[in-house]
């Protein structure tokens, strides 16, 4: 395994970061006819870059290759002053897998919430996704909670 690094997404890696982008939205069931539009990628990777946007992301590198992704943001809470940050995205390359690179990614969040005095890192994840649950079972505690959405 290279030696492993986590920052913040750059503008140039753009061309990196968009083959797991796409490998994360693959693993969720967009692509092909479910794909998502570009205009998303175009609009969260120019989120990103924003000031004003609370969307953050952070990349996993090694020997100059771009290993992982997570993306993270902060909102508000009607259970605490601090803003709460949810982990949304999450994704590791292949060949990176089951070599610490999904917990750094998420320790490097972990970081980046206590700078900025958030009280909690939450995510969610598929239940089928139990390779990941392994990780998350070990790092976290599960809240409890089930997700209910409605799509418009």
């Amino acid at each position: 395994m290279p030696s492993l690094s986590i920052r913040f997404v750059r503008r140039d890696d753009f061309d990196k970061w968009l083959p797991l982008w796409d490998g994360y939205n693959a693993f969720y069931g967009r692509s092909g006819a479910t794909a998502l539009k570009r205009e998303i990628t175009d609009m969260t990777w120019s989120r990103f870059f924003d000031a004003y946007e609370p969307m953050h992301a952070l990349v996993a590198e090694g020997d100059g290759d771009l290993l992982g992704l997570v993306h993270y943001l902060f909102h508000r809470s009607t259970t605490a002053i601090e803003p709460v940050c949810y982990l949304q995205d999450l994704f590791t390359a292949q060949a990176a897998r089951g070599k610490g690179v999904g917990r750094a990614l998420i320790e490097g969040v972990y970081e980046k919430a206590t700078l900025a005095g958030s009280p909690r890192v939450y995510w969610q994840t598929h239940e089928t996704n139990v390779t990941a649950q392994q990780l998350y079972d070990r790092i976290a505690e599960r809240s409890g909670f089930i997700v209910y959405r409605k799509l418009f």
